[in-house]
């Protein structure tokens, strides 16, 4: 997903510093280059404080913070992702939520005083969802992804005396490397619902270039409905329907 959101902000002109733990970032950082902006590779561990303060010491300016790192599928331990919570192994819960809630507040925290210094500047965070009256397959991850839902209402409200903007763009049924690995498995092709990685960067592109954006801080939404505010498609020009989960998945009152 952060390659797609990095490409779509190379294409945009921007200085983007790709992070994360692997030497992908390096590679990430070359193709935002090719596409017309200046990629800069920073390799961090989002889950080490030290790492993360000295990325935002490095970096000359800033105008936008996508959150997006996760890591939480890791520590699988043969136990489905579905399983009952009291059969998932407890390294479950505490990997989605030292890679994934954490590492987003650690970045949010060593942000923001310089996007309040400079009055301006955007805070995006991708790892949420917009509906909470759905159950989404696993209790440590409709946890986390909640959670995250709320820190965009939360930040907004801390951050709005100083003009600084969070919002919350939360992919559909995306087209990730991992997913087509997976369904190149059974020799099928992801279904055509889903999107690319560089839609979800059209729509962080689209808000960041909303000069009324302002509107919009606290709430988040998905990168479809970013879609219809907007007006951009997919990369294939394909308008893009919300995703929706299963009425099975509704949670009980």
């Amino acid at each position: 997903m952060g390659r797609g959101i990095a490409r779509v902000l190379g294409e945009c002109g921007a200085t983007v510093y790709v992070t994360g733990r692997s030497e992908g970032v390096e590679r990430v950082a070359a193709e935002v280059t090719e596409l017309g902006g200046h990629g800069v590779a920073a390799r961090t561990d989002h889950t080490d404080p030290g790492q993360v303060t000295a990325l935002f010491e490095r970096a000359a300016g800033l105008d936008l913070l996508v959150a997006n790192a996760w890591g939480g599928y890791q520590h699988e331990d043969g136990v489905e992702f579905g399983a009952p919570f009291w059969q998932q192994p407890l390294e479950r819960w505490d990997v989605m939520f030292r890679t994934g809630l954490r590492a987003t507040y650690l970045a949010v925290h060593a942000a923001a005083p310089r996007l309040i210094a400079q009055r301006g500047g955007l805070i995006v965070l991708t790892a949420g969802w917009h509906e909470s009256d759905h159950y989404l397959g696993s209790l440590p991850y409709d946890t986390v992804k909640l959670a995250t839902s709320r820190m965009v209402r939360t930040l907004a409200h801390e951050l709005r005396p100083h003009a600084v903007d969070v919002a919350g763009v939360y992919p559909g049924f995306t087209r990730t490397e991992a997913v087509i690995e997976a369904f190149a498995k059974d020799g099928r092709q992801p279904p055509p619902e889903t999107h690319s990685p560089e839609y979800v960067g059209r729509a962080v592109a689209s808000l960041l270039a909303d000069p009324e954006r302002a509107r919009w801080s606290g709430t988040g939404a998905q990168a479809a409905e970013y879609g219809r505010r907007y007006g951009f498609t997919d990369l294939d020009g394909r308008e893009i329907e919300t995703f929706q989960l299963p009425d099975t998945l509704m949670l009980e009152q």
